[in-house]
Formats: structure tokens, sequence, C-alpha cells
């Protein structure tokens, strides 16, 4: 239910005025009567739902979808529009029409939608007005943005957390899964445990400003550099509480542009334009016990993050059915039936192009050869550890020797976090890569492709 600060914002909006071809309404009409429509607008919804069902505008699709969700009681009333307007019947859940919008982008929204939308946002946050309002600049439809069920930073972020050394990680489990890092020597786990509560890890590692982004329902941790050139300071982020497709959108805290957690871009806001980007850094899903033997001075996350929460061992407690479930818990329409979506995939960026491999092709350790756009590259993984990384293979074909060497036929290399180095000191370096269930990527890399097809 909106609060009154949405009905008061109703209020304000201007009467509607009437277009100069009287068969079309214009968008100011169909503004006025999509916010009329609100639940918070009393007296007023019936009439203004009778106005959109005569009109039957396209223009209004998006607005009558998001209505389904703040008001689930009048979905028949509200199906029965939009399949008077579209010729197509998906039934009364909300979760369903997002999809179909999301395969119609051929609907577009009236000008004004994006105040409809922060006006329900804002009824739930008054913070979501810091990063959806009528004109914001955007890269994404903004229909296709949704409440994710939590306020901004209600999942806080952890800023320069408190690092231990490995002796001092009694409360880790040998099994646990931890985001492994190392940079300039600088060695950082990440327990899964802790950062699944936070999503945002804000820190310095080796001399490098990163952020650790993990989002749970897309089931990836990615790591950013954040010092980008032109720029004096580092992006820091936070959550904002808001999804597109599924995938978390985060925002820095310097401008309050969202940001796609899964691509490492601005898409909503004053950044939007800017040309930049992310750069992904490698990281590894690994147990603790794996990376504190191949790194025995590491770093490790504190329990002392300042925040009270259950860092219990069931890192996915929160989310356990989700998890165990072979459903989606938002809205997004599936680009590719390869694989199922919540298969977990592995994937890599390179020159020229992305690819992914499922993680069960890597057995209980297994090798894998392949091409990435312009780069040849090896894989090193193990499904049982869902533990995978990935390096440039430049002609060489590898065989594993042991977990951390390889042999080709000019001998041994050695398996780091840097790169493969060869017993007379020449590398091959490792590529980022990062774990995700199918559905996120192929759904953000339009044309996925999928490694072994």
């Amino acid at each position: 239910m909106l609060t009154a600060l949405a009905m008061v914002t109703a209020l304000r909006i201007v009467p509607a005025v009437a277009a100069q071809d009287a068969s079309l309404p214009s968008d100011q009409e169909t503004a006025y009567h999509a916010i009329h429509a609100l639940p918070a607008v009393q007296g007023q919804r019936e009439k203004t739902l009778a106005w959109l069902a005569d009109h039957a505008d396209k223009r209004a699709v998006a607005a009558l979808v998001h209505l389904i969700r703040w008001d689930p009681d009048d979905a028949p009333a509200l199906r029965r529009i939009l399949q008077k307007i579209t010729g197509d019947d998906v039934g009364d859940r909300w979760f369903d029409w997002m999809v179909w919008l999301q395969d119609h982008p051929d609907y577009t929204p009236y000008e004004g939608f994006g105040n409809f939308l922060s006006l329900t946002l804002a009824a739930v946050d008054p913070q979501f007005l810091r990063f959806i309002h009528e004109g914001v600049a955007s890269d994404i439809r903004l229909e296709e943005i949704v409440w994710g069920g939590v306020r901004v930073d209600a999942t806080p972020a952890l800023d320069n957390p408190k690092m231990i050394a490995a002796v001092d990680a009694e409360y880790l489990n040998p099994n646990d899964l931890v985001f492994g890092v190392e940079i300039g020597g600088d060695a950082r786990a990440y327990p899964l445990r802790i950062v699944n509560w936070h999503e945002m890890v804000n820190d310095v590692v080796g001399g490098m400003p990163v952020t650790l982004a993990y989002c749970p329902l897309c089931n990836a941790g990615i790591l950013y550099a954040t010092q980008v050139s032109g720029r004096d300071q580092p992006f820091t982020f936070g959550t904002s509480g808001l999804l597109y497709h599924s995938n978390k959108l985060m925002y820095d805290r310097g401008t309050d542009s969202l940001w796609d957690q899964f691509t490492g871009q601005p898409v909503v806001g004053a950044l939007v334009g800017s040309d930049i980007s992310l750069k992904v850094l490698p990281l590894v899903t690994t147990p603790w016990h794996l990376w504190r033997a191949k790194h025995p001075t590491t770093k490790v996350l504190s329990l002392e993050t300042g925040f009270s929460r259950d860092y219990g061992s069931d890192a996915n407690a929160a989310l356990r059915d989700y998890f165990d479930s072979t459903d989606l818990l938002f809205p997004t329409a599936l680009k590719d039936r390869h694989l199922q979506p919540k298969d977990i995939v592995f994937g890599v960026r390179a020159a020229g192009g992305t690819k992914a491999w499922p993680l069960s092709a890597f057995g209980n350790g297994k090798l894998v050869h392949d091409r990435v756009g312009q780069v040849d590259v090896v894989l090193v993984g193990n499904a049982e550890q869902r533990t995978v990384r990935a390096y440039e293979s430049r002609g060489h074909k590898f065989t594993l020797s042991a977990p951390d060497l390889l042999r080709a036929s000019d001998g041994y290399w050695r398996v780091t976090e840097d790169a493969l180095v060869h017993s007379d000191g020449k590398t091959l370096p490792r590529l980022p890569g990062h774990l995700a269930f199918w559905f996120a990527w192929s759904g953000f890399f339009e044309n996925a492709v999928l490694g072994g097809n």
C-alpha cells in the first residue's frame, strides 16, 4: 500500500490536457490517469481505470503492469485492460506481465513515466528519489527497473573492513567458500558467509582501490578496479535496493548514478553517456582451506564488521529456498535455453568477446582449452570445489600434473593468482572470470557463447 507521501505527490499532478487529436490521448492525459490509478488515490481509481480501458493506449502498458504489483487485488481488472490493449493474456501475476514487458520493447511508455515510477518507489523509501525521477538519463528501459524488496542501503556495504590473519580466523570452517583476491602480493579472503549480508565491499588491495560486488540473485561475485582514468577519487558503491533483470543495481556515492552490477557500467543518472566502464579483475571462489594453503599469509575478513548479522556457516541461509529452487525470484525474460536458468557457469571476458562454460564441465579437477574472442585460453577448474581460474594459453597445450602445476611441451607451469609461471620465469597472464547463474550471463551478454558448443 502506498503511503501518504505518495498521495500528496499524486494530487499535485496537474489536470489532464486533451491532445489536439481527440482520438489520441496526450502523454499528459495518460500520465494523469496512470498516477490517479494508484491505490493511494482513493475515490478516483475506478474512474481512471475505466478511462485507461476505454482509450486502450499502448503507452500506458508499463504503468498498468507496475500497478499489478502495488495492488494485486485489482489484478483481474488490470489484466483485462492489458489484454484489450496488447491482445495477449499472460494471467494475473505481476511477474509474468513484467517478463512480457521485457520481451516487448516496442511498448514505450508515455512521456512522464519516470514520475510514475519514482512515485511508486518513493512510497516505499523516499531515498529512491535520488536515483529515479522524471527526466533522468538512462541507458536501460526505466520500466524494467523494479524494487528488490529492501530500502536504499538496507544491505549495508563494507568499507575498508577490518582484516585479520588467517591463524586468527577461527570462525571459518575448512569448506566455507571465500572470494580470493591477490594483487601485488596482497592476498585477501572475503568469506561468502559475510559478503552475502553486505553484497558490496569497498577496499584497497595491494594499493589498488577495488569493489567486490556480489549479487546473490544471479550468484555472481565480481571484482572491479574503481580508480578510473580522469577522476581524482575512486568510486565507492552501495546497494540501491533496485533491480534490473533480477540483477542488483548498485550506486556510486559521488553522483548517485545507478550501475549494472554485472557489466560495471553506469546505466541511470549523471554518468550515463560518460563512457566509463569499470575494469574487471581476477578473483576466485574457492574453499577456505584451499585458499589458506595456497596463501598462508592471507588476510581474511573479521567478524567485527560494525553490523549485527548472523554470519553463520550457512552462507545462503537467508535465500535457501531460492538456491534450492529452479525458479527465479524476480522477473527476467530468459534469453537462452541451452542451459537451465540457474545452472552455474564460469564466464570469461577477453579481448573481442566473452564465453561461459558450465561449472559441471570441470568435474573433480579438469583443464579446458578454448578460445574467447581473439584469445586462446586454458581454464583450470574443479566443479566440486567451485574453483576455476582462466589464463591465456598462447598456443600451449597443457596437462594437469598436480592441482597447481601444469605441464606443456616446454616444461612445467605453476598456477598463481597473477599468471601461469614457467620454471624459467616467463608468464601467461590470468584473465578475469567469475561464476554466475546462466540466466544472468546469457541475459547481460547478447548472443552469449557457451563453451563446448
